[in-house]
């Protein structure tokens, strides 16, 4: 649940001490009773920036088990669930700056690619709710020579991960593709002709450099002839 507020956002710090995180250990937290005060909610930001949280019940001060348990979808749990989720996205609104991508890697690579060709990303299929991919287009032909999207590890060819990653579609020379393919972090292209296209996974297995390089070779072989 957490994961899914806060995809795509950063805590600032000072925002989230003066929403009333308190300082723990080497990082924040923030504490807050719910549901007519049978529950408390503590959302932790470590020092990294990495966001985790709990539901206690008071009760028998213990984790709220049935919140995580998929199976459990009675009216009091859905009503526990959605109490909390709505504290996560008070947090998010009030302490968050928001990211175009869910990567580090991405969202650096979206920077170059707007300093470098002066192009910034649509997002033809967003439905309002979450950003699904990021398209990077020739402003001349609107020919799009980039694709950013988080997809589960699983979906490319040798992973077994169901961890989410961005990965980006890019256009290269067929005949280049198989020794591209031997490069970690390059993969077949995803719901793309694999004939003519590869999807890096942008989790810093491949190089900021060497990234561009290949979205350079892209945007030459799709712009206007």
């Amino acid at each position: 649940m957490e994961d899914r507020v806060f995809e795509r956002k950063k805590i600032v710090p000072e925002r989230a001490r003066s929403f009333g995180f308190a300082p723990d250990g080497d990082g924040l937290l923030f504490s807050r009773d719910f549901h007519a005060g049978e529950f408390r909610a503590e959302v932790r930001v470590s020092r990294d920036g990495k966001i985790s949280g709990r539901v206690i019940d008071k009760m028998n001060d213990e984790d709220y088990a049935p919140l995580r348990a998929e199976g459990m979808r009675g009216a009091y749990v859905s009503g526990v669930r959605a109490a909390y989720e709505a504290i996560l996205n008070e947090i998010a609104d009030a302490c968050c700056d928001e990211y175009l991508f869910a990567s580090d890697q991405a969202n650096r690579i979206a920077r170059l690619i707007r300093e470098r060709y002066g192009v910034a990303p649509d997002f033809p299929f967003d439905d309002g709710r979450d950003r699904t991919a990021g398209v990077f287009r020739h402003a001349d032909n609107g020919r799009w020579f980039g694709l950013i999207m988080r997809v589960k590890k699983s979906v490319l060819a040798g992973e077994t991960d169901p961890v989410r990653v961005d990965v980006m579609n890019l256009k290269a020379e067929p005949g280049k593709i198989p020794e591209l393919r031997r490069i970690p972090g390059v993969y077949p292209a995803y719901h793309m002709n694999r004939k003519y296209w590869i999807s890096l996974a942008l989790d810093g297995r491949l190089d900021d450099g060497t990234a561009m390089e290949l979205i350079g070779e892209s945007f030459r072989l799709t712009e206007k002839k």
